[in-house]
């Protein structure tokens, strides 16, 4: 079976324009591959490029060179080279990402929060609300928060809100970044179980988790970064 995300040789680097334009590399020589169904995380020390690598597949962070492949619709779409509607259309379709941190509308309810992505994909409303509340009461939040907006929420709550809307869509290829970082045990459990679950339809995952023990229940592999770094100009 075709991978589902691919790199081939890839380097990145920032340019720091109020520095006189000093290049500083961050990874380079990155080839990997995920396969449908596994669980790629990525392992080494804060800085190291780690996520990085994951904005580069989402298309946040621009590729200096090489190719980022992901499978996109019977088809492969080079992030690298894709245009910012291709992007955006992938990201519809195939790419998901639940970060450390919830970025949403302000004063919109936390319900409606994890549905809106179903409701943008064309599920009818109703039917995305009731699994949006499927997937809270699973995190554990409190029935009683459902209807309010996560701003008020503590970092826990936000991140379960965060890490149902990021499921919820059950795309292709989902990246996560410290997704239990803030949770407690109850809820890392249910993190691990998601994943698991996810696995087992197909879904391909592609993490950074530091906390080893979810990280050696969801991992199939793990690469190091550190041996895609890169010599200080």
């Amino acid at each position: 079976m075709p991978p589902r995300l691919e790199f081939r040789d890839v380097a990145k680097s920032f340019t720091m324009h109020l520095r006189g334009g000093l290049r500083l590399p961050v990874v380079a020589n990155v080839s990997f591959h995920v396969a449908p169904g596994e669980c790629v995380v990525l392992g080494g020390p804060s800085g190291a490029g780690k996520s990085s690598i994951l904005k580069m597949v989402f298309g946040n962070y621009a590729v200096d060179s090489g190719a980022v492949l992901v499978a996109n619709d019977n088809a492969l779409i080079d992030i690298a080279t894709a245009s910012p509607r291709e992007i955006l259309a992938a990201r519809r379709t195939t790419i998901g990402y639940v970060s450390q941190f919830l970025r949403v509308v302000p004063r919109v309810a936390a319900v409606d929060v994890v549905a809106e992505p179903l409701i943008a994909a064309g599920c009818e409303r109703g039917e995305a609300l009731e699994r949006a509340r499927t997937f809270l009461r699973r995190l554990n939040l409190p029935e009683r928060l459902w209807d309010l907006p996560p701003a008020t929420f503590s970092g826990g709550e936000q991140q379960r809100v965060n890490v149902a809307r990021g499921f919820i869509t059950g795309r292709p290829l989902l990246l996560l970044d410290e997704p239990t970082a803030s949770l407690d045990a109850e809820n890392r459990a249910v993190v691990v179980e998601l994943v698991g679950e996810a696995k087992a339809a197909g879904t391909s995952f592609l993490g950074i988790f530091h906390d080893e023990q979810v990280r050696e229940a969801v991992a199939d592999r793990i690469i190091d970064v550190t041996g895609f770094a890169t010599a200080a100009p």
